[in-house]
Formats: structure tokens, C-alpha cells, sequence
């Protein structure tokens, strides 16, 4: 495992997710956490989030605001998903709004690190009623058999997840592979 960086480290010197040598990870996720860190989108301390449960952690993915952020995080992303479903999949679904961005740097991504193209998609929290892309999704349309791994940037209790993949479903895809990055209240990395 990598060495973390002292901003990571709690006053025992120790990582807030240490596990005293139980488990490993993967040095990409390593290093993700740290480049979370130094990108200032993952805090530690005392939080209450959105649905008003404590955690010790808070990420926020908007935080990711300049070209080469992106291109790292991306980068990530996409080493997770090949490293867990190779590139045995069509689409990259981004639920809005935060997803989107992530299914577009990811495809990206992927396309430069394993030379596949992979489509990218995501809802629309209202359906658009004009113009030549109507509907309830942008990005690439939805076809039936399509395997679909839907990215998001953290889940709590899941409800987007819920909300969306009845969405994928009817747009007659295959049921959706869900890769999750973080997942409260401690860092599960389940890519």
C-alpha cells in the first residue's frame, strides 16, 4: 500500500479507514484517495449529511473543477471498472447530475487506456419535448441487450440508484452492472 500523505493521517498517524494490515487495496485506489484529498472532494470530521445521518467522511465530486482533475479522475474510474468487468460492456450510465460528467471523462478514459470505444449515458431529471435529442436521456440512446455499468460519485442509502435503473430497464438495456465508489458511512470500494 502506498504511503498517504500527513493531510490523510488522523492524530494517531494512523488512516481513517485503516484496517492495521487486515486488507489490502489496490494502489489505484490508493492513490484515488489521496488525489481525492489533494483535489479537496473527500473531508474527514464530523458531517451531517443530506439525509441527516453522521459520517466521518464527506465527498464531494463537484469539486473536480479543472481539466487536468478530471482527466485523472476519469482515469480512475475507468482503471476500477476494467479491473472488475474488463471491457465486457456498452454503455457507461451517469444518473444526473453529477454522474454525467463522470460517464464522460470515463469514457474518455477508457477509450485512451484500452482502446474501446464505449458509449456514454445519462437521465434527464425531466424529459426535454423539443428539438432533435427528446427524451428522457442524453448522450447515447439505450438499445435493447446493451450491458450497462452505471457510475456514481457516492451513495448513501442508494435512492438514486433506485430512481434510475427502472429508467435503464425500460429503455429495453440489459439490468445494469452498478460499480460504487464510495458507500456510507465508511469507504467501500465495491469497483
Amino acid at each position: 500500500m502506498l504511503k498517504f500523505n500527513r493531510k490523510l493521517r488522523n492524530n494517531k498517524g494512523r488512516m481513517p479507514f485503516d484496517t492495521g494490515g487486515k486488507y489490502t487495496m489496490e494502489s489505484y485506489k490508493s492513490e484515488f484517495i489521496e488525489f481525492m484529498v489533494e483535489s479537496d472532494v473527500l473531508k474527514f470530521g464530523d458531517f451531517t449529511l443530506k439525509s441527516g445521518r453522521k459520517s466521518p467522511f464527506f465527498m464531494n465530486a463537484g469539486a473536480y473543477v479543472t481539466g487536468s482533475q478530471l482527466k485523472k479522475l476519469g482515469e480512475y474510474y475507468a482503471k476500477a471498472i476494467h479491473a472488475s468487468y474488463g471491457d465486457d460492456f456498452d454503455v457507461l450510465f451517469g444518473p444526473a447530475y453529477k454522474g454525467i460528467p463522470l460517464a464522460v471523462v470515463t469514457a474518455i478514459a477508457f477509450s485512451e487506456l484500452y482502446g474501446k470505444e464505449i458509449r456514454y449515458c445519462s437521465d434527464r431529471k425531466e424529459a426535454k419535448d423539443h428539438g432533435a435529442d427528446k427524451g428522457g436521456f442524453l448522450g447515447s440512446s439505450l438499445k435493447d441487450k446493451d450491458r450497462v455499468v452505471m457510475i456514481e460519485d457516492v451513495t448513501t442509502s442508494g435512492k438514486s440508484m433506485e430512481e434510475t435503473v427502472p429508467k435503464v430497464r425500460g429503455a429495453a438495456a440489459a439490468p445494469p452492472i452498478s460499480p460504487l465508489v464510495l458507500s456510507r458511512p465508511c469507504l467501500v470500494f465495491r469497483l
